[in-house]
């Protein structure tokens, strides 16, 4: 037996079969492009396969060494990859800037991360390994453009044949001089090794005269500049001062690239992946490093605490209690897990957990209160109360005593709602209640919700919350 092969029988006793069934068809017959940055959900689409077992597949496949995680910081505006990194902690919390966009962005993990999936070399060698090699349009498709741009085979033909007016493939140290006719729009220069552009605003009559301007690569990433050039010819001189081949080529800014660059799919993002448990169990080890943060602008946590944890140990003794509360935690983790959310801590008898979505958070609670009346109907007895808080809203996601968490006032906030729960009642906050599926949800359930207004330990005004009955 081959090592992969190896790899594969063991990844089958933690990933579904069908989920290791397609992961290995694809290996075989896929195009090299298809096992470049793999989009796992696009791949759970393709496949039909739910989502969340193909994550957990390919979380557990990238641990074995079958495939490269890679962790790509994207441009909102082109959907273009401006770094690409191996792990979490690589992942910088300052700006990046994009030359094709001419701007620059704080990298938000909420959709400016991707999280993406490369077959590794000793599994399959695809051209995307040495991405020097690739031809100009597969370096685009493959390594600039995020696994979220729909860049299919008519997506390749618009940029030929109506955004590009010339590209090249230009080595180190040599030049090229064009001879362009330049249309009345606005043309772009653009060159996705070095990611640097130069613009031209094209004004005035059309003249026959030929212009000249001369454009230098290099890898320092030269800001990006805007030239005024007259409808006509044009001689333009490009110099690669880089070490590497550069792949200029030349665009017009028209509808054309606009509907190519706005064709996009759902990615896996990194906000998704923080709060994933399969990440979290297998990949203890890529954390945050202790001085690195970075900004969620939308994250939802829950708080629960079992009430009279203290009170019970005294009526029912350590042992009993120690049961209890052991079910209590097996029967709540299980629920965040399959309501896609991941546990951040255990404090004591309190659980913190995180969520993707409000919705998520409040299936959750909800099935908590009904397992916590289950467990004590068996028991004859109603002294498992979990109370039950959950709020949205912006947070950094930080590492605190080596572990991968959660910093600011939105957690502060979920905590201290957890806290007004006197009996089995979840409380939640504005934000939450705004989420159109939490109504859905209430509605199917026939809850109906009582506002009213808290103030929370350490928080300065009143805030809106909302008991569950």
């Amino acid at each position: 037996m081959s090592d992969t092969q190896a790899h594969f029988a063991v990844l089958r006793q933690t990933t579904d079969p069908a989920v290791v069934d397609a992961m290995q068809q694809l290996i075989a017959d896929g195009h090299d492009r298809e096992l470049n940055r793999i989009n796992a959900l696009d791949f759970s689409r393709r496949t039909g396969l739910e989502e969340e077992k193909v994550i957990s597949g390919f979380l557990h496949a990238s641990r074995l060494g079958l495939f490269d995680m890679s962790w790509n910081v994207l441009c909102p505006g082109c959907g273009g990859v401006l770094d690409a990194h191996t792990t979490l902690k690589s992942l910088r919390h300052d700006d990046y800037n994009c030359a094709l966009c001419a701007a620059g962005y704080e990298a938000s993990v909420d959709e400016l991360v991707e999280v993406a999936f490369t077959v590794s070399p000793r599994v399959r060698h695809i051209a995307a390994h040495d991405p020097n090699t690739l031809p100009i349009w597969e370096y685009f498709r493959q390594m600039f453009w995020s696994s979220g741009i729909e860049f299919d085979e008519s997506a390749v033909s618009t940029l030929i044949n109506e955004v590009t007016l010339e590209g090249l493939e230009l080595p180190p140290g040599e030049k090229a001089i064009l001879s362009l006719n330049l249309p009345n729009q606005f043309v772009i220069v653009f060159e996705p090794v070095t990611h640097s552009a130069h613009f031209f605003a094209i004004e005035g009559e059309p003249t026959t005269e030929r212009q000249q301007f001369s454009i230098a690569f290099n890898k320092s990433h030269a800001p990006t500049g805007t030239s005024t050039m007259r409808p006509g010819p044009l001689r333009l001189s490009l110099e690669n001062h880089a070490d590497v081949r550069v792949l200029p080529s030349v665009w017009i800014a028209g509808d054309p690239l606009h509907k190519l660059l706005g064709k996009r799919k759902p990615i896996l993002t990194a906000k998704r992946m923080l709060s994933n448990q399969t990440f979290r169990d297998v990949f203890k080890a890529d954390n945050l490093t202790v001085d690195q943060r970075l900004k969620i602008t939308a994250l939802t946590f829950l708080f629960t605490d079992l009430k009279g944890s203290t009170a019970l140990y005294e009526r029912v003794g350590d042992l009993a209690a120690f049961d209890l509360v052991r079910a209590h935690f097996h029967a709540l983790l299980e629920i965040i897990a399959s309501e896609h959310g991941a546990v951040v801590k255990t404090i004591g008898d309190a659980v913190m957990a995180t969520f993707i979505r409000p919705e998520h958070a409040l299936s959750a609670g909800l099935r908590m209160r009904a397992a916590m009346k289950q467990l004590n109907t068996e028991r004859g007895k109603e002294d498992l109360i979990v109370k039950i808080g959950i709020h949205e809203g912006p947070c950094l996601a930080v590492t605190l005593n080596e572990r991968q968490d959660y910093f600011g006032q939105t957690v502060n906030i979920a905590a201290r709602v957890q806290s007004l729960s006197t009996s089995q009642e979840i409380h939640l906050t504005q934000p939450v209640m705004e989420a159109a599926e939490v109504a859905g949800i209430l509605d199917r359930a026939a809850i109906k919700p009582i506002q009213k207004e808290a103030a929370l330990r350490g928080i300065a005004d009143k805030l809106v919350v909302y008991e569950i009955p």
